[in-house]
């Protein structure tokens, strides 16, 4: 093991290298079951429980489930086992749940890492990087709205008095839900997420937890433990914790942005450049890897965006608040809210992603794009330091500012036409892109409440 186990308040994460020291530490902390966890296609955890005896055989062969019951890994009935297999250092406790601890897990199939696995997908991206001694760090800022079901069943926000037209950072609505939120708090610190900010955000029950950044891989780790925790804590509560991008058509909705810069070996930021001209702090490398996120944004935005409800809070416009936060454009700004991607000095906030995303194959996407950048050596054009709300469709053409698409469907044709992110992401991209139209089919063919009232008997 890396540190001698402490308390479990601690913030410095466990990393145990030996299988001895982390049955030892669990035995300690009363655990009697390991949660065998890896994500489906579309980011949603799921898990075996294990018995701690058998936590060797999960690090081994690993723990067994029937392929074709998994979403997405590409598995027919009369396929083989997807085999999830342990990751030693990802182990840690389950705070919320006494007695449970978890363990990530990558997919197998015969033997080997299975490239459907949105993880395995990922980790061959995070590969490009390291070839080449650097390190991709993100920070995740995940946004979601904390809800409860009325007596009649309808969705609303779990604080009754959370009615304020423009909430957000109110006192009132943070203070009044501080149970939940602090028990969410310590449950993420005590595994070593270390959280620094709690916020009300900009729609009634919409709230954001702030945690540092790390590499790549283990922050989308950690925004997976993130969502368990939510989750189910909220469900303890009797509330409901919603990751859905626009659960309320009348308010912002929920994104998860990522902060992006890479590392080199000693851990320099070589996207920080304070002789920038343009006074973003950005390195001539930054540049080209913003270049490639630009090139390639339509495409990212199917993975970044992957649920029809997603364009829902893409929409060109303002919100009934008085603000929106979602990008609608591609371009990038200094500090620029309005814009795909905002500039805090020396890195870049990719604003795109919502809470519906699987982190993995969104970061997997977000190496290959900024990659092509850097080996094309794409420049992004200027940055655009204004309100890109507020221009017109005519102006924003003569700035040549193109719109994001606009519903899942355009997003699917935009991923499917571009072959170097398709063949970067490998066979978990057409399996994603095959899903996903299944779904826009689906959607188109519901009937929604809005056009029972608007055509039943207008004709």
């Amino acid at each position: 093991m890396s540190t001698t186990p402490k308390p479990s308040d601690r913030v410095a994460p466990l990393r145990f290298q030996a299988l001895t020291d982390a049955t030892s530490y669990l035995d300690a902390q009363g655990v009697k079951y390991v949660l065998a966890q890896f994500v489906d296609i579309h980011g949603t955890a799921k898990a075996k429980a294990v018995p701690v005896a058998h936590l060797p055989s999960v690090l081994g062969d690993g723990a067994g489930f029937a392929g074709f019951a998994i979403c997405g890994v590409g598995i027919e009935p009369h396929g083989p086992d997807f085999m999830a297999v342990g990751e030693l250092g990802t182990l840690s406790l389950v705070p919320w749940q006494p007695g449970m601890a978890r363990i990530v897990c990558d997919g197998h199939v015969h033997g080997e890492p299975w490239a459907f696995d949105s993880r395995v997908t990922l980790k061959k991206q995070i590969e490009r990087l390291t070839a080449r001694g650097w390190t991709l760090n993100t920070g995740l800022e995940p946004e979601f709205s904390l809800l409860r079901r009325s007596v009649t069943g309808a969705i609303e926000p779990c604080d009754a008095s959370d009615t304020l037209a423009k909430p957000c950072y109110d006192y009132k609505g943070l203070s009044r839900t501080r149970a939940y939120l602090e028990k969410l708090t310590e449950s993420l610190r005590a595994v070593g997420i270390d959280v620094y900010q709690i916020d009300h955000e900009d729609a009634n029950g919409q709230f954001e937890i702030n945690y540092t950044y790390t590499d790549c891989l283990t922050s989308c780790d950690h925004y997976v433990f993130f969502k368990m925790a939510a989750s189910e804590i909220a469900n303890d509560m009797g509330m409901v914790c919603s990751f859905m991008p626009k659960p309320f058509a009348h308010l912002p909705g929920n994104g998860m942005h990522m902060h992006a810069s890479i590392a080199d070996a000693a851990g320099a930021n070589l996207f920080e450049d304070k002789s920038d001209s343009q006074g973003l702090n950005l390195s001539t490398m930054a540049y080209h890897f913003l270049g490639g996120l630009l090139a390639h944004a339509p495409a990212l935005t199917a993975l970044a965006c992957p649920t029809v409800n997603s364009y829902k809070r893409l929409v060109v416009g303002r919100s009934l608040t008085g603000a929106t936060w979602a990008p609608a454009y591609i371009s990038y700004g200094d500090n620029n809210r309005s814009t795909m991607v905002r500039i805090p000095k020396g890195r870049l906030e990719l604003r795109l992603p919502d809470g519906s995303c699987n982190p993995y194959l969104a970061t997997a996407a977000v190496i290959a794009a900024g990659l092509d950048g850097i080996e094309r050596q794409l420049h992004p054009g200027p940055a655009h330091n204004e309100n890109l709300y507020d221009l017109t469709p005519a102006q924003l053409r003569e700035r040549g500012i193109a719109v994001l698409p606009q519903n899942l469907d355009r997003a699917l044709d935009a991923l499917e036409a571009d072959r170097l992110i398709v063949e970067a992401l490998g066979p978990v991209a057409c399996e994603f892109i095959r899903l996903k139209r299944m779904e826009w089919v689906e959607y188109m063919r519901h009937v929604s409440d809005w056009e029972i009232k608007s055509y039943l008997e207008f004709f």
